[in-house]
């Protein structure tokens, strides 16, 4: 079993925090696609770049803490928790300057080493109730 830090799913939570978005070149196949809540799926690496820099832009102190990873051939999936601060909307959630913790699942499958395609799984629910954004 690889360290954690070594897979590619850590690797691209990680670029995207650290909002180094040329990474998601190496880590994501052109055509990826990215299933994720809140209408913020993605159908190819660039794509999937805007959403990063929307989401940086409206939650500066985003950051994905990877738990665990578990691998099976060509999938990777994590446990993460994701915090963050609410200070522009973003996927549905209106700003408010307030703060969220959630649990996060992501699935990856692979093909050569790079991201084809991946389901976020997150509870959006959680976020609008910790933020205030109960509309």
């Amino acid at each position: 079993m690889p360290d954690r830090r070594e897979t590619v799913v850590f690797q691209w939570l990680a670029a995207g925090d650290r909002g180094d978005l040329d990474a998601f070149d190496d880590l994501l196949h052109p055509g990826a696609t990215i299933h994720a809540p809140a209408g913020l799926s993605t159908h190819s690496a660039e794509a999937e770049k805007q959403v990063w820099r929307e989401a940086l832009s409206a939650m500066p102190d985003l950051r994905h803490d990877v738990q665990e990873v578990v691998v099976d051939g060509d999938v990777e999936m994590a446990r993460v928790i994701v915090t963050g601060t609410i200070r522009a909307p973003f996927g549905g959630v209106a700003r408010s300057g307030r703060s969220f913790r959630i649990d996060q699942a992501v699935i990856t499958h692979l093909r050569n080493g790079k991201i084809v395609e991946a389901w976020e799984i997150a509870d959006m629910a959680a976020v609008r109730q910790q933020v205030g954004d109960t509309d």
